[in-house]
C-alpha cells in the first residue's frame, strides 16, 4: 500500500493512502540506519509503501519514495545532526511579525536560503500589520521592500483581522503548501482562518518577553477540500535557524541577487569579502544590495550562528 505522511510524532506515522484513510503506521529498526544522518529519517509529505502488520490496525512502513525536495535544519538539541522540517514542498510561506514576537533578519535570509538551496518557491507574510505603529509600518515597508526588488513575493496580512486571507488561498491552491516561522507568529491563526474547520491550537505571546508559545508540537498536513486539492503543513514554532554546512564557494547562489552579480566579479570564485573589483561590494557600496542580506551572508559564509544583533531595527 502507498500513501503520503500526514503526521509524524517521531516513532509512530500517520499514512494517509490514496482512498483517503489514515493509517498509523512505524518503521523497521534497521530503516533508520540507511544513510540518513537526520533525527528524523521520515517526514511529513513523504511518500512511502507500507503494509498492514497481522492481526492489527497498524503499519510497517517498508520504502521511502524519493522526495523532490525538502527543508532542513540543524537539530537544536544535536547539532551535529539535520531535521528534516518537511518534505516534496511546492510552495513555502514564512510568516513575520515586526513585534510580539520580532522576527530577525538573520532568520529571514537563512531560512530563504536554506530554501534556495532546495528549490522551494518562498512567500514571505508580513502579519499582524493591525497593530503596527507608525514605526514598525515604516520598518516593515523597508523590508518588504528589500526583498520585493530581490523578487520575492511579499503580502501584509491579518490572521485576526482576515486582512488578504483570499490572496493566501489564491496561491495556495493545488498546491502542498508549508507554513512556519517563529512561535507567536500567527501560524495556526492564518491557518484556522484560511480553513476553520481544522480548529487549531492557539495561544497568547508573552507581554514580558515578545515570544510566542509552542501550540504545535509536531509538523502536521491538513487537505483542504479545494478544487484542485490543495494541501497545509503546519510546522512547529522555530526559534532559531541552523542551516545545514553550506560550502563557501556555493553561499552566493543562495543569495540571488548576488548570483545575479557573481559574472561581473574579476575572479570567478570571488567570495565578495577581500576581493578586489568585486560586483556585489560595489553594488554594497552603492546601495543596490541591503546591507543586512550581506551581514546574513558574511554568517553564514563564516559558518556562524544566528546574530540576533542585527535585527529588523537595522536594515
Amino acid at each position: 500500500m502507498t500513501g503520503v505522511i500526514i503526521k509524524s510524532t517521531g516513532s509512530w506515522y500517520w499514512v494517509r493512502t490514496e482512498d483517503h484513510k489514515q493509517v498509523q503506521c512505524r518503521i523497521r529498526g534497521k530503516f533508520r540506519m540507511k544513510g540518513i544522518k537526520s533525527t528524523n529519517p521520515l517526514t511529513v509529505g513523504d511518500h512511502v509503501d507500507f503494509e498492514l502488520e497481522t492481526n492489527s490496525n497498524t503499519g510497517l512502513i517498508t520504502k521511502i519514495h524519493d522526495r523532490k525536495n525538502y527543508i532542513v535544519r540543524k537539530s537544536v538539541n544535536l547539532s551535529k545532526q539535520t531535521h528534516i522540517i518537511a518534505a516534496n514542498i511546492d510552495l513555502a510561506f514564512l510568516m513575520i511579525t515586526l513585534d510580539s514576537p520580532p522576527t530577525f533578519t538573520p532568520f529571514i535570509d537563512r531560512f530563504l536560503a536554506t530554501a534556495e538551496a532546495y528549490h522551494i518557491r518562498t512567500v514571505l507574510l508580513f502579519n499582524k500589520i493591525d497593530l503596527n505603529d507608525d514605526l514598525l509600518e515604516d520598518k516593515k515597508n523597508k523590508l518588504m521592500q528589500i526583498y520585493r526588488e530581490i523578487g520575492y513575493t511579499c503580502l501584509e496580512i491579518s490572521a485576526t483581522e482576515h486582512i488578504n486571507i483570499q490572496e493566501v488561498k489564491d496561491l495556495m491552491l493545488g498546491k502542498i503548501s508549508m507554513f512556519s516561522g517563529h512561535s507567536g507568529v500567527g501560524k495556526s491563526t492564518l491557518i484556522n482562518a484560511i480553513h476553520p474547520e481544522l480548529e487549531l491550537k492557539t495561544a497568547e505571546v508573552s507581554a514580558q518577553h515578545k515570544q510566542g508559545q509552542h501550540t504545535t508540537t509536531f509538523a502536521e498536513m491538513f487537505a483542504l477540500e479545494t478544487e484542485p486539492e490543495s494541501y497545509i503543513i503546519d510546522t512547529p514554532g522555530i526559534k532559531g535557524f541552523g542551516v545545514v554546512d553550506f560550502e563557501s564557494e556555493v553561499v552566493t547562489d543562495f543569495f540571488p541577487e548576488f548570483f545575479a552579480l557573481k559574472h561581473l566579479c574579476k575572479f570567478n570564485n570571488c567570495l565578495h569579502v577581500n576581493e578586489p573589483k568585486c560586483a556585489v561590494k560595489k553594488a554594497l557600496e552603492n546601495g543596490e544590495v541591503a546591507a543586512s542580506r550581506y551581514r546574513s551572508y558574511l554568517q553564514l559564509l563564516q559558518g556562524e550562528d544566528e546574530n540576533y544583533r542585527t535585527n529588523i531595527y537595522d536594515i
